[in-house]
């Protein structure tokens, strides 16, 4: 198969695109594919992959900044988990409304379960994180340890 540049979609599904399954059509069992369990919500089985939330993150002095689009994800549908090297991101898009397959004409937007860990560039102080959300772009900020601090230790006699 030819290295190619994936699409956004390929990239936050983790699918693949729909040329990838025509060079292969011969190898696939598509009524199989398209036999796949969905529950009255909507949800796949269990085992749905997850897509790939994009991130946007960068430095300033004192923070590291996570930026991500989470339009239609309500904040009670998104877990954010940091450690002092790693932050990791999950959450679920429901879709509000069940509408029949064959009425569809075009369908790309993701529905489903996401998720993104990576690795920070600096130490940071969980404790110390704050998480924003204006119109969709979710915006996580990380202060950074600042390892050059000192304190002066006062000993207690007792």
């Amino acid at each position: 198969m030819s290295k190619r540049k994936l699409s956004f979609f390929e990239r936050l599904t983790g699918g693949i695109s729909l040329d990838e399954i025509s060079e292969h059509e011969d190898e696939l069992d598509l009524d199989e594919m398209s036999e796949v369990p969905v529950h009255t919500d909507g949800s796949l089985d269990s085992w749905e992959e997850e897509g790939e939330l994009s991130i946007d993150m960068y430095q300033t002095p004192t923070e590291v900044v996570v930026q991500t689009m989470t339009a239609g994800v309500r904040p009670e549908d998104l877990d954010i988990e940091i450690s002092r090297d790693m932050i990791t991101i999950q959450g679920k898009r429901k879709e509000s409304r069940m509408i029949d397959e064959e009425n569809y004409v075009m369908r790309e937007l993701y529905w489903g379960s996401f998720s993104r860990s990576v690795a920070l560039p600096e130490e940071v102080d969980p404790d110390l994180a704050e998480a924003s959300e204006r119109n969709g772009l979710l915006i996580i900020r990380l202060p950074k340890i600042d390892k050059e601090r000192k304190t002066n230790l006062k000993i207690r006699s007792n």
